[in-house]
């Protein structure tokens, strides 16, 4: 098969952040003549784009530079049904996503990790396992390089370890992982995919490409995961924290064990693991499949597990101010996930949830806070549907900033509880994402505690 190529051709790159920026780079350096567009009206790194030789097109997609198009490349950002969209695919102009043009031409092999909740921390680990073991292992994709931005230095004996969303698969067409994780499915991105149906179809895709010679890790917890991957061609590899699979990988014990046929070796002692939550668990031991498939050693994955402390707006411990621990899930951008860090706390807690509504139910949540004895204080446009869905059952009190949200859930949080970030909703109301979110929580805590601290002194 000839290698793919754009030389000489007209390509516009629509939606002019991170992925979008990185492809339109690529492209100029593959002898493209490159449009970058976007809703925008101005947007960062003007003068470096324009040196790159990259025309811009600001303050909206403009049809005629569409339809003027060899290419189009989506950034996972833009929304395929807007009306410029739609009908630039009706009159056939080819369209792909930012990943797909990036795994073109790609050198080295991909590990893809999909799902609703998790993608980020076994991403990482999947990554600090391979390089533990030896491997020559880039992370990227969804989680912060864009995948175009490792196309220069991949070679065959590189692995790229790809975080890919729903949004992302969208518009792939070749785009194949050698290992493609797909780690849970529940509603999220309802604002966007039109059902979710929809949203699981998307998420599919990720083992479409597959075939008799790649593999599938999938959730055998899972139901709709285990559907999804009975269409795929690939060798399927089960992973589980409830029940060990016949063949796969589970806990078994004290150990993330693999068991294959008749024989069942240990590779992760739970002594090693250093993240709270069985949801972490469960992303710990979809890695420790990778690193299975992969031939890694269990000392190399055992050490990798053993440093592997969490990431940044996940689960993260912030401070602990006058008795109460304050962490920060800002990550924990729908119910799945913010259900899940509820489950992770004992009684007392202070949940601040809200920003976007994404769609699912907070109802959901209501289990977990009535065990828990919590307080909820609401944030951003969800407020009204928030106190709409859990009162009376829960005590629901609104906050017009993150600040004060935070200093509502001191007043209420007794001494040895927890006030947890855990939003359920995007950030897009209030925030630019979900790390600008977490940084202004962690702001918040810092000045509630130097204030604590002066009070005292007092």
């Amino acid at each position: 098969m000839s290698e793919f190529s754009v030389s000489g051709s007209n390509v516009v790159v629509m939606g002019a952040a991170r992925s979008g920026v990185a492809a339109a780079k690529l492209l100029v350096r593959r002898g493209a003549r490159v449009t970058l567009s976007d809703q925008l009206t101005t947007v960062e790194n003007v003068d470096e784009l324009q040196a790159n030789d990259i025309e811009l097109e600001l303050g909206g997609h403009r049809m005629e530079t569409l339809q003027a198009a060899d290419l189009i490349v989506l950034s996972p950002g833009v929304s395929p049904h807007q009306a410029v969209v739609e009908t630039a695919r009706r009159r056939g102009i080819p369209m792909i996503s930012e990943i797909e043009l990036a795994a073109r031409w790609l050198r080295g092999r991909i590990v893809a990790v999909t799902g609703t909740k998790g993608k980020s921390t076994t991403t990482v680990l999947t990554g600090r396992m391979l390089s533990e073991g030896g491997r020559n292992a880039v992370i990227g994709g969804n989680i912060g390089t864009a995948l175009s931005s490792q196309v220069e230095e991949s070679r065959p004996d590189v692995v790229h370890v790809v975080e890919v969303s729903s949004f992302q698969l969208e518009f792939i067409d070749t785009f194949r992982p050698w290992i493609a994780v797909c780690l849970n499915l529940s509603p999220d991105h309802l604002d966007r995919h039109e059902s979710f149906n929809a949203y699981v179809e998307a998420k599919a895709r990720i083992f479409a490409n597959q075939t008799e010679d790649d593999a599938m890790v999938v959730n055998a917890d899972d139901p709709r995961v285990l559907e999804i991957a009975r269409r795929g061609r690939a060798q399927r590899f089960r992973f589980s924290i409830n029940s060990p699979p016949d063949e796969g990988v589970g806990v078994v014990g004290n150990a993330i064990t693999h068991r294959l046929a008749n024989r069942v070796q240990p590779l992760v002692p739970l002594s090693a693991v250093q993240v709270p939550g069985q949801h972490l668990l469960s992303d710990i031991v979809a890695a420790t499949a990778v690193g299975a498939i992969a031939e890694i050693d269990a000392e190399s994955m055992t050490r990798a597990v053993g440093m592997f402390t969490g990431l940044e707006h996940t689960l993260e411990f912030v401070r602990e101010v006058d008795g109460v621990r304050y962490v920060n899930d800002s990550k924990a951008t729908n119910m799945i996930a913010a259900r899940k860090a509820i489950e992770c706390f004992g009684a007392g807690l202070v949940v601040i949830l809200g920003g976007r509504f994404k769609g699912g139910s907070f109802e959901e949540l209501c289990p977990g806070l009535v065990d828990r004895k919590a307080f909820v204080v609401a944030i951003g446009e969800a407020s009204s549907t928030i106190r709409k869905s859990l009162t009376p059952t829960i005590d629901v009190r609104d906050a017009k900033t993150l600040a004060q949200a935070v200093e509502i859930a001191a007043t209420l949080a007794p001494k040895g509880s927890t006030v947890l970030l855990a939003p359920a909703c995007a950030s897009l109301d209030m925030f630019r994402n979900y790390a600008e979110r977490g940084e202004e929580f962690k702001r918040a805590v810092k000045m509630l505690a130097e204030r604590s601290s002066l009070d005292r002194e007092q």
